[in-house]
């Protein structure tokens, strides 16, 4: 069979990001209406930046759908993502991007604070990615599940306890996913950004080439549209052999290992 014919086999026309109003969310919002997706986009705190992303998406002439989603909300968040998905008429790609974080040293972290960082990056992410693969199975297209995770799904952070948990969970539960589903021809992958210029980080969505970071190999902060070109060619017909695996987006800083360790003269790191 010719590879394009293989390539061709899925293409999707609908798309759910949620936390699309800024930073990774919206612009995985953007790439994939540029990939001819209407998009279903869900917001926690901006309104206002999930109408922008929305605008965004029309601009390119593809629907835009917008929702209040809190995944912290275990018992109705799952109906969010059926609510958009009706609205759109289907889902074919479904981008998990919401998710909190805190920096707490292990002694001085809460039970509820703890509760909080792992119900809305790991409890509310399984209730969306499962109502978003029912959909997928039930239409029998096949579809394409893609967790925006973290590289502490891969390595830990001080005064990152929760978050590191609930990233590391995240990851194995992506790859299960891509188990269980792979028959129903849905492939479930994890993208792990490092360090992104978004409002996440402080940094307010600006342009990262200006900003010198030693520690990176690439030296500078991701840009969000290049997490969001991953995501785009994850759920595309090209991607149609990955399948449980986790993207680093993270400018290398990942295969630092020992590099960042043994030559360090202070305990500076230790702390928050």
């Amino acid at each position: 069979m010719p590879r394009s014919e293989v390539q061709s086999r899925f293409t999707p026309t609908t798309a759910i990001v949620t936390a699309a109003d800024s930073g990774i969310g919206r612009a995985c919002a953007v790439e994939l209406a540029e990939r001819g997706c209407d998009v279903g986009i869900t917001w926690h705190s901006d309104e206002a930046g999930a109408t922008e992303t929305a605008d965004e998406v029309r601009t390119l002439g593809r629907r835009a759908v917008v929702a209040r989603l809190d995944t912290g909300d275990l018992e109705h968040c799952g109906s969010v993502i059926d609510t958009l998905a009706d609205e759109l008429g289907g889902v074919d790609v479904f981008v998990n991007n919401a998710g909190t974080g805190s920096s707490t040293p292990f002694l001085d972290e809460t039970l509820d604070g703890w509760r909080h960082v792992v119900a809305v990056d790991l409890d509310g992410a399984f209730v969306c990615i499962q109502r978003a693969a029912r959909r997928m199975v039930a239409t029998g297209r096949g579809g394409r599940i893609i967790a925006i995770t973290s590289v502490h799904e891969h390595q830990p952070r001080v005064g990152s306890a929760a978050y590191d948990a609930a990233k590391h969970g995240l990851g194995g539960l992506v790859k299960t996913v891509a188990l269980e589903l792979g028959a129903h021809g849905i492939t479930a992958n994890s993208v792990a950004p490092g360090e992104i210029a978004t409002p996440m980080t402080g940094q307010e969505d600006q342009e990262p080439s200006g900003t010198v970071r030693p520690g990176v190999p690439l030296r500078r902060p991701g840009d969000a549209r290049e997490v969001a070109a991953v995501v785009g060619f994850l759920a595309s017909g090209e991607a149609s052999y990955v399948t449980g695996a986790s993207w680093a987006v993270d400018g290398g800083i990942l295969q630092m290992g020992p590099q960042a360790g043994s030559h360090l003269r202070s305990d500076a790191w230790r702390t928050v």
